[in-house]
């Protein structure tokens, strides 16, 4: 299994793009804008594209990668998340308003794209994968993910702030590799993180103190021009899982 991450930023720059995970050359986690940096011939190669949520910098780059690369192709795109997730997709972007409702074009019954419920707790096999939707807490209904493949085992927690079943299933798997869990903001603006439903490095050092020892464990969604304060932070709050930040571009081998 090869994870490659395309975004992990929790806003955008020049150098900073919105969440999206590719795993091997056919799956998406979230289609942030950092999916707007692969070519066509890769974004041809999707087949599915699995959503933690429904907020835009997790879902900008979808309607534009379909539109790109749809009629090159002989299947749908399915797009997985929970019922309230695509319900949000299907009444706020492909509407025919904002997009057209590709769910039904060219055809409906040939689309360029399908929905696929896949409710908090759900579990999917694609080949000799299993991803594992695990409910997490933040402001709208959203889930991380757990990716398990032969050799081992990556989670992704999506947004979340303080949350417990997250921990619960990755503490039950006994090949867990890799942690990318969220911290956003500075301690500082705990309150914002509060109102929604984010980590600050203090929190997040409380809330590892749930994940027994063993994987490594790498930092997203942190905000452009705050990362190395948000990385000083948790380094200074000191964890045994030593957390570090993650980076576009870099590959995880499982």
């Amino acid at each position: 299994m090869k994870i490659t991450v395309l975004g992990c930023g929790g806003g955008i720059s020049a150098t900073a793009h919105t969440t999206s995970l590719l795993i091997g050359d056919q799956i998406l986690i979230d289609a942030g804008t950092g999916a707007n940096g692969l070519s066509l011939e890769a974004m041809r190669r999707i087949d599915h594209v699995f959503l933690t949520h429904s907020h835009l910098d997790h879902v900008a780059t979808l309607p534009l990668l379909l539109d790109s690369v749809s009629s090159w192709r002989d299947r749908p795109v399915t797009v997985y998340g929970q019922e309230v997730t695509l319900k949000a997709l299907r009444d706020h972007i492909f509407n025919n308003v904002i997009w057209p409702d590709f769910s039904r074009i060219p055809s409906a019954q040939k689309p360029f794209m399908r929905y696929q419920v896949l409710p908090a707790g759900g579990e999917i096999a694609l080949g000799e994968l299993r991803i594992r939707s695990i409910p997490v807490n933040h402001v709208v209904p959203c889930v991380g993910y757990l990716i398990r493949g032969s050799k081992g085992s990556l989670a992704f927690s999506g947004d979340t702030t303080e949350t417990d079943e997250f921990w619960r299933v990755l503490n039950a798997c006994p090949d867990l590799r890799h942690v990318i869990v969220e911290t956003s903001f500075l301690d500082k603006d705990e309150h914002i993180c509060r109102l929604a439903h984010h980590f600050t490095p203090r929190m997040l050092t409380h809330e590892l103190r749930k994940l027994n020892p063993g994987p490594s464990v790498h930092i997203t969604h942190l905000m452009p021009g705050m990362e190395e304060e948000i990385m000083a932070e948790i380094t200074a709050h000191g964890s045994v899982h030593a957390p570090r930040r993650l980076r576009e571009g870099e590959t995880f081998e499982i």
